[in-house]
């Protein structure tokens, strides 16, 4: 009896572990901005395979001033035009290094073998600030 209270707890937490696991389909990109406050600054990456972006986040090295800084997020598929629901806003006030924000983009977001994926900020913010951003690409 209580060998299968004991088994029967396992396996429920081993279903929540199972719930909370990444699909291999998943994988990831990553690039860094060397500061998002200069004006012109961008960063490339290349894809290696055909996939869906799902998810971009990004890390601060530094902290901002004067105003936000809009990332914006274009791919080879998209053009001039960026990665709908693909932007990233550092806020300004008390951001600080370390603060990750995230997005998740909708539409605009598919990319191919031998593509890229496009990192540009609006250059709105003073303050020298690294970001790096990585990209959850689904197969």
């Amino acid at each position: 009896n209580n060998l299968f209270g004991l088994w029967s707890q396992w396996r429920n937490e081993a279903n929540k572990k199972e719930t909370k696991m990444r699909t291999l389909n998943d994988y990831f990109l990553q690039t860094t901005m060397p500061d998002i406050s200069t004006s012109g600054s961008t960063t490339y990456v290349a894809v290696p395979d055909k996939g869906r972006i799902i998810k971009v986040i990004a890390v601060q090295e530094g902290a901002i001033t004067g105003a936000n800084a809009a990332v914006n997020i274009k791919t080879s598929q998209s053009g001039s035009s960026n990665v709908t629901g693909g932007t990233i806003t550092i806020l300004h006030a008390s951001d600080a290094v370390g603060d990750v924000n995230t997005s998740a983009p909708t539409a605009l977001n598919d990319v191919n073998d031998g593509d890229f994926i496009q990192v540009i900020t609006d250059n709105a913010s003073t303050g020298a600030c690294a970001l790096k951003i990585t990209f959850v690409i689904r197969r």
